[in-house]
């Protein structure tokens, strides 16, 4: 039987990310993503909202960009597939938890200002939690069979930051 596992969410950080080692020695970081759905009541014309609270886990690069660049309240466009943690609590009862394993995390809102500019440049980075390249400005799928950027790649140092 096929199958297919694919989330993509768009949000607000609940809360700043959490940057921890695993015993593997990989950077995780743990995000709250907060995903509101708002309508019109048709019998009261009142304005409606739900929110739905999700946790989402990044992985080695990508995890270390959240943790330097996002925070509580950022905007953010996550694509990544569903997994179920369980465990057992000090009881001995089984828990799960069902969570998103991001793939790529896309910086939406605007971009921190930097210390020699007066205004955040005009740009929406987008990263690859597999990617060992430094970020793109652009979709993650613009890397050629190498892994290298194709086109316009930014450097890896600190002056060429994505914003």
């Amino acid at each position: 039987m096929a199958s297919f596992n694919k989330v993509i969410l768009m949000g607000n950080l609940t809360r700043d990310p959490e940057l921890k080692t695993a015993p593997s020695g990989s950077k995780v970081a743990d995000l709250g993503l907060a995903v509101s759905e708002n309508w019109r009541d048709k019998n009261t014309g009142e304005n409606r909202e739900i929110v739905c609270f999700v946790d989402v886990t990044v992985w080695n690069r990508l995890a270390e960009l959240c943790h330097q660049y996002l925070k509580k309240g950022s905007p953010v466009l996550v694509e990544g597939r569903l997994q179920l943690d369980e465990w057992k609590n000090p009881q001995g009862e089984k828990r799960s938890k069902l969570r998103v394993r991001a793939d790529t995390i896309k910086f939406v809102g605007p971009a921190p200002k930097r210390d020699n500019q007066s205004a955040p440049l005009d740009a929406s980075p987008r990263f690859r939690a597999d990617s060992q390249t430094p970020p793109r400005f652009e979709a993650a799928d613009d890397a050629n069979a190498t892994g290298e950027p194709s086109g316009d790649g930014l450097q890896d140092d600190d002056e060429h930051l994505p914003f």
